[in-house]
């Protein structure tokens, strides 16, 4: 069973993409409209829920059929993520660099890239059998988690240097690896 906290962790991890993406961007939108600032960070929550709620989707269906190694698959995937984060977090590649989300495609290209981990993590939970009502709390922290960090990452990028942003996807990735082996651990323990 996955507890409270870490649905708020996970949720957390999930939301530390974005809060990079939108601390690199904050820098190049010194001003901003307050409905264009509400689209942006509406659009960032929206996107990653969604998509976790699509991977939540595609993990019931396939669960039956993993359900011996539904743990593995869980920690594999979590751990895939997270590692990927703490090396993109090395990278000194920008390619999240300065991006202006006041365009609409742009905004939308980047909010489908920050999401995609959602939908794995989506998957992993789904394995987990959690009951629905923690799924749609975990579906909700993560909308109210991104929004906030995509507010807050916009707010900051003009006033904190731009370094944190890598800091934060390592840190999010600490947390998502975390809960992976967590998870393991726990089933390991369950069946000795």
């Amino acid at each position: 069973m996955i507890s409270l906290t870490e649905i708020i962790l996970l949720a957390a991890g999930l939301c530390f993409d974005t809060f990079a993406v939108s601390l690199s961007s904050g820098i190049c939108m010194p001003d901003i409209p307050r409905l264009v600032f509400l689209r942006i960070i509406t659009v960032f929550a929206l996107i990653q829920a969604g998509f976790a709620f699509a991977g939540w989707i595609a993990g019931i269906s396939v669960h039956g059929m993993l359900q011996s190694v539904d743990h593995w698959i869980a920690f594999a995937m979590l751990s895939y993520i997270g590692i990927k984060m703490i090396v993109e977090s090395f990278s000194s590649d920008e390619k999240k660099g300065c991006t202006d989300f006041r365009r609409v495609s742009v905004l939308l290209t980047v909010a489908v890239a920050t999401s995609i981990d959602a939908a794995v993590v989506g998957v992993s939970v789904a394995m987990l059998q959690i009951p629905d009502i923690r799924f749609v709390l975990l579906l909700l922290i993560t909308f109210i988690f991104t929004a906030l960090s995509s507010a807050a990452g916009i707010k900051w990028g003009r006033k904190i240097l731009p370094g944190l942003g890598k800091r934060a996807e390592a840190a999010g990735g600490i947390i998502l690896i975390a809960i992976g082996v967590k998870i393991l651990i726990e089933h390991l323990e369950y069946l000795s």
